[in-house]
């Protein structure tokens, strides 16, 4: 398959720059793949597409403050962004720089931070933070959120605390799990109080999910790695779901790559534990897991569009998206939500 075949016009004024006024209030497609239709629906509606004994799969991953600026020790102006905490001192970053940093060379961080750069893999650098302090400390105290790139203006106070899900609980991701951000407290009362099963995993998005596909032929594409926990009572209750005839809905893609990487290192099973991976997800991938994803609308040539391609179908996608943009939904981080059913 083609880059090009993911790619579609979108107006820049249906790009979210700022969040709905409540969490909830954003409007929701609903996708039923395997009938081929769609119909509009509001977020707040979701409780009616559930049922008592269906499981809700969450990434409970704490996007950090891993913006910072500074400068090389010959005096040019760097930025750096900490894709990956590696130990309490240690972390792998891009750094947009005029010129690339040497090995060895020292970095000066937002006039307070001493940092080395230790080695290069691929577009990233290791750099060790020499600090007392260690580095999740040190972000959260000189660091700046890091809002995705197509959100055109600098982040506020707003975004502290609308850039995290509610339930954000382990720090490490770059880029918040989006499709999470529509949850408020009282939505998770309600889903609890009628039975439906809220469970976690906790994969720390990395600020490559927002790089497109630049190889025509997307099998040339190299997917960045990410970190995944799966907790065993998630995989129970999972397990549990699928023996009685429930439903598995995973919120993000995150969730739904955490699940499925999973069960295709494990014979098509789950298996408690860390784990790490690269999978991408294109059409033809056979989804072994979930049964519904509730995601937000993506950006044209991207990994995220290729992988609910796949769960639902490319032309189900094609003309559900162009009905998004004709009924004026907005796009990507802060935008409205799409409830798919995956095709079978």
């Amino acid at each position: 398959m083609k880059a090009q075949d993911f790619d579609f016009f979108l107006p820049s004024d249906l790009i979210a720059q700022f969040p709905p006024k409540q969490r909830t209030d954003s409007r929701m497609l609903y996708l039923d793949s395997p009938c081929d239709r769609f119909q509009d629906a509001l977020f707040i509606d979701l409780p009616k597409y559930l049922r008592a004994g269906d499981v809700i799969v969450f990434n409970d991953t704490r996007v950090i403050k891993a913006r910072l600026k500074g400068i090389k020790q010959t005096g040019g102006k760097i930025e750096v962004m900490v894709e990956r905490l590696l130990d309490p001192h240690h972390v792998l970053a891009m750094i947009r720089a005029s010129h690339a940093p040497k090995t060895g060379s020292k970095l000066l961080l937002e006039n307070k931070i001493s940092a080395i750069v230790q080695g290069q893999e691929q577009n990233f650098y290791i750099l060790r933070f020499a600090h007392e302090l260690q580095v999740t400390q040190l972000l959260e105290q000189y660091g700046s959120l890091p809002l995705p790139p197509y959100i055109e203006r600098h982040a506020t106070q707003l975004d502290e605390d609308r850039y995290q899900t509610v339930f954000a609980k382990e720090a490490g991701a770059v880029a918040a799990p989006t499709a999470g951000l529509h949850f408020d407290e009282a939505m998770l009362i309600t889903l609890r109080e009628m039975g439906v099963i809220i469970t976690y995993v906790t994969l720390h998005v990395g600020a490559g999910t927002f790089q497109p596909v630049r190889a025509e032929n997307i099998l040339d594409h190299q997917m960045h790695t990410e970190i995944y926990q799966i907790p065993a009572e998630t995989i129970a209750a999972i397990q549990h779901a699928k023996r009685f005839g429930n439903h598995v809905l995973a919120v993000g893609s995150t969730s739904l790559r955490a699940l499925e990487a999973c069960a295709r290192t494990n014979d098509g099973g789950l298996k408690p534990g860390y784990g790490e991976t690269n999978l991408f997800i294109t059409p033809g991938f056979n989804f072994r897991i979930v049964d519904r994803l509730l995601t937000n609308f993506h950006l044209p040539r991207s990994t995220l569009l290729m992988m609910v391609s796949a769960f639902a179908g490319m032309e189900n996608i094609r003309h559900s998206y162009q009905h998004a943009i004709t009924q004026r939904y907005y796009f990507f981080s802060y935008g409205d939500a799409m409830l798919i059913e995956r095709k079978i």
